[in-house]
């Protein structure tokens, strides 16, 4: 399924779910794993220095050090190389996201995977929607091919994946999601939901839509799903649509949760809007930092 995976890590604890499933995705399919850690930005002025992301210290940028940051990944990593196989690592002084986005060109991986955030905050607090914004949100952007993002530990995967869940808003940018996802299922031979999420929520001087309103929303959200996705599946039938209504990001994470979901698929942004002036979807960010197993991010339809 995966040739090449890259692991993008900065070796912190807030990591090492998402090193997890790195390491074994690879195993489960013999795939090339590069761990990539960008470990600080270039200095303005002439010195080849860098602030360090970890420490917050100025660090000579030479070849020295660049080792050193080698051999701190494979000691981070010692239990699951023991466990699974030995990576590559490779490790620059750089912008992570830029640093990131120019690996998995120049090695045309397949897959990214990422934590969410590089902090160990608690999810609930305020604080923590804003950490979404920067690496992990420039990444998921640009790249060429899908990015899996990983929160949190996930407890319902096992041996990756049983249960797809692919969730749409019916944009434009939700096709090469559903691609992914559609063709990842027919490749395991797995399981893929469709679900779409009503949003009911009253913005119009407080008016509640009625149930047959509702009813019909559903029926047509039904039958769109009918006719743009499934109308592509060809002979695949181990699929289930499901609409529910309410607000978005809480109803799919509540029927990934009662479906046993293992993956998220979901485009990157959910607005009709050009790609490279896109952020990513308030639905997207929330179901990121709250969802239980890994959601995959996707941008563009070029290494699907």
């Amino acid at each position: 399924m995966f040739k090449k995976i890259l692991f993008a890590t900065n070796a912190s604890p807030a990591c090492d779910a998402a090193a997890k499933i790195a390491f074994e995705l690879a195993e489960k399919y013999e795939s090339e794993l590069t761990l990539l850690h960008a470990f600080g930005e270039p200095s303005h002025g002439s010195g080849a220095f860098v602030t360090d992301y970890v420490t917050g210290e100025k660090e000579s940028a030479g070849p020295d050090y660049i080792e050193w940051v080698k051999e701190e990944m494979k000691t981070t990593y010692d239990a699951l190389v023991q466990k699974h196989a030995e990576p590559r690592y490779e490790a620059v002084a750089g912008i992570p996201s830029t640093e990131i986005l120019r690996h998995a060109r120049a090695t045309e991986a397949d897959c990214i995977i990422m934590g969410a955030h590089t902090r160990q905050d608690d999810p609930a607090a305020e604080r923590f929607r804003g950490i979404i914004g920067t690496t992990m949100q420039k990444v998921a952007l640009r790249a060429k091919c899908p990015v899996l993002i990983i929160s949190r530990p996930c407890e319902t995967c096992f041996w990756y994946f049983n249960q797809i869940v692919f969730g749409t808003d019916f944009s434009k940018a939700s096709m090469s999601a559903f691609q992914f996802a559609y063709k990842m299922a027919k490749h395991i031979g797995c399981k893929l939901h469709l679900f779409h999420a009503v949003n009911i929520e009253t913005s119009q001087a407080g008016v509640h839509p009625g149930q047959k309103s509702i009813e019909e929303r559903i029926k047509a959200a039904k039958e769109k799903m009918e006719a743009l996705y499934v109308s592509k599946m060809e002979d695949f039938d181990n699929y289930e649509i499901a609409v529910w209504e309410g607000m978005p990001y809480v109803e799919l994470l509540k029927f990934a949760r009662e479906t046993s979901g293992d993956l998220i698929v979901m485009a990157h942004h959910t607005k009709e809007v050009d790609i490279e002036d896109a952020v990513m979807g308030s639905t997207v960010e929330q179901v990121v930092l709250r969802s239980a197993c890994p959601v995959a991010s996707v941008s563009k339809p070029d290494r699907l």
